[in-house]
């Protein structure tokens, strides 16, 4: 890893993005496999508005060594402070869709790495709660904001609630609000 010498104003600005940043919707299908992922535009948009709000930005670029192939992801602060850290995979095949695949894969991992993002069906946060921080009801500012994106997306309120096993918005748990922020937002065009 690299950073600026700095990093006082860049860790601030990620500390108060990540309390807003919602998970990355796992909305692509892997036949293979027979499971979903979120792709990189699911990472990209969990991360956008948050570090938008918070003066954070990030460059990714593709690199290659005798190891494999990869990206450089940089993630910026408006102050210049930054941090840095490469990621390389293996490639078995040496054509340019096998390259191209790897950079595509390197850069989703690289960046939900460096934001700190969990894809949305994680229950890691849930997993974390206990005793009375895992039924406390979602506050009054974030339940409007769930009341908006649902309106913008449309999305069918009633399975949205009987998803998140709540009566109305305002009783959902407030360890489900970044998951069902994340979700509503993927779902607005």
């Amino acid at each position: 890893m690299k950073s600026s010498e700095s990093m006082k104003n860049l860790a601030e600005a990620l500390c108060s993005a990540q309390a807003t940043m919602g998970g990355a919707v796992k909305d692509s299908a892997n036949p293979f496999f027979k499971s979903s992922y979120a792709d990189l535009t699911s990472v990209i948009k969990a991360i956008k508005q948050p570090f938008t709000d918070n003066g954070l930005s990030y460059t990714q670029f593709p690199v290659s060594n005798e190891h494999g192939i990869g990206v450089i992801t940089r993630l910026m602060h408006t102050s210049g402070e930054w941090l840095e850290q490469e990621y390389y995979l293996p490639i078995v095949k040496r054509d340019p869709q096998a390259a191209g695949s790897a950079i595509t894969y390197a850069r989703r991992y690289a960046l939900q790495s460096i934001a700190g993002i969990p894809t949305a069906d994680d229950d890691a946060e849930a997993a974390m709660l206990r005793g009375d921080d895992a039924n406390e009801v979602i506050a009054e500012s974030k339940a409007e904001h769930i009341k908006s994106l649902l309106e913008e997306s449309g999305a069918d309120v009633k399975k949205f609630l009987a998803y998140f096993k709540a009566k109305s918005v305002d009783t959902m748990l407030a360890v489900d609000y970044n998951r069902a922020a994340a979700t509503l937002k993927a779902k607005v065009k």
